[in-house]
C-alpha cells in the first residue's frame, strides 16, 4: 500500500475515533500525544524531534485499520512503542544523514562535504583523547573487519557489546550536536 493511499483524511479520522469516540476529546488526545512524542525525541537528543513525531504518527495511521479492532489498552502507549522503533532507526543513521537532508539545495556535494569535514574535525578536536580514539576506532573498518575490531574493543575495555554500542551512541550524539552547532555558527548565513 502506497504512502499516499495510507495517509489520507479517512485514515486520520479513523485514528481520531480510535483515540476517543468524542471528536473534541480525540483532538485533544492527539495533540497531547504529539506533544509528548516531541518531548521524548528531544529528551533523547534528536535534532528533528517534530519530524520524528510526525513519522511516528504516520506509521500508526498506516496501520490504523488493523490496530483499530485488535489493540486493547491505552492508544498513547501504542504510539510510544512505535516511537521507540522510529528512534532506533534514526539513531542508526550515519552522523551526517540529518545534516545532509537539511542542507540548502544551492550547496554542491563538494561544498557539503567540506562543511561536514570541517565541522567534524573541529568537534573531534573538542573530545577528550580517549573518547576521540574510541569513536574513531569504532567506525574505522567495514564488514567483517568492523565486527572483529569491535570484539577486540570489547575485550580491551572489558565491557559487553551492549555497553560498547551505548558508549558509541553517547559519543556520536555529542558529536552530532557539536556538528549542528558548528554548521549553524559558521555556515548559517548561507542557509
Amino acid at each position: 500500500m502506497s504512502k499516499e493511499k495510507v495517509l489520507n483524511q479517512s485514515n486520520f479520522s479513523m485514528m481520531l475515533k480510535w483515540l476517543d469516540k468524542d471528536l473534541d476529546s480525540a483532538g485533544k488526545k492527539y495533540e497531547m500525544i504529539r506533544h509528548r512524542l516531541i518531548q521524548i525525541f528531544y529528551a533523547r537528543g534528536c535534532h528533528f524531534a517534530e519530524d520524528l513525531a510526525d513519522e511516528t504518527i504516520n506509521r500508526v495511521i498506516a496501520q490504523i485499520e488493523s490496530i483499530n479492532g485488535n489493540y486493547q489498552g491505552n492508544p498513547a502507549l501504542y504510539f510510544y512503542g512505535v516511537a521507540k522503533k522510529v528512534f532506533l532507526e534514526s539513531s542508526r543513521k550515519p552522523v551526517f544523514t540529518e545534516l545532509k537532508d537539511n542542507m540548502p539545495q544551492s550547496f554542491t556535494d563538494t561544498q557539503e562535504r567540506e562543511v561536514n569535514d570541517h565541522c567534524l574535525e573541529k568537534c573531534l578536536g573538542k573530545l577528550d583523547f580517549d573518547k576521540r580514539e574510541f569513536i574513531l576506532a569504532y567506525y574505522e573498518n567495514d564488514k567483517q573487519a568492523k565486527i572483529d575490531q569491535r570484539r577486540e574493543m570489547q575485550k580491551d575495555l572489558e565491557i559487553s557489546s551492549q555497553n560498547l554500542r551505548l558508549r558509541a551512541f553517547r559519543i556520536r550524539n555529542k558529536l552530532q550536536k557539536c556538528v549542528f552547532r558548528c554548521v549553524e555558527e559558521n555556515f548559517g548565513e548561507t542557509f
